[in-house]
């Protein structure tokens, strides 16, 4: 697939969201020390917002003391060179109540392993989400308002929102 077979969408916050919802795996972004720092969680999205769990003596859990986090979840076609990524801003959170934390921990499977004793609840404060698509025979078109020329300098629409 060439360059000009494929074109570059902005998400709709609600197509973002649903994408969003249906990975497992994303990464958490923080500030350590004046400088960017990622770290990849496990999540779910539950009551319009972002939720993930970590142990008291991480990075995250630092940064997570309302600390502006964003959060970055995304899906790929490697052979197809598709794919689509959502990114989440806001002031984070950390879940105190039992009730909260409770739910939480049933909806997360925590891959790494240890004491899994700090939830974070990050609303989705800001939402913006694109997609890389396969145009094929047809035209990118977008509810949002604009596409990415194959040539992928400017997004059109994006001043609308």
């Amino acid at each position: 697939m060439t360059h000009a077979e494929r074109c570059l969408v902005a998400l709709s916050r609600r197509e973002s969201i649903a994408l969003l919802a249906g990975a497992q795996v994303g990464r958490a972004v923080f500030t350590e020390r004046a400088l960017p720092a990622i770290v990849p969680v496990t999540f779910a999205v539950q009551r319009d917002a972002v939720v993930m769990c970590t142990a008291s003596d991480t990075r995250l859990a630092a940064a997570a003391t309302h600390g502006v986090l964003a959060f970055e979840a995304d899906a790929f076609d490697l052979s197809a060179r598709t794919g689509w990524s959502v990114v989440v801003t806001g002031i984070a959170e950390l879940v105190e109540d039992s009730i909260e934390r409770a739910r939480i921990r049933c909806v997360l499977q925590p891959w790494a392993p240890g004491v899994i004793d700090v939830f974070v609840r990050l609303p989705l404060t800001v939402v913006t989400g694109r997609r890389v698509l396969a145009t094929g025979a047809t035209k990118c078109t977008l509810t949002t308002g604009g596409t990415v020329p194959s040539d992928g300098l400017r997004l059109a629409g994006a001043d609308e929102k």
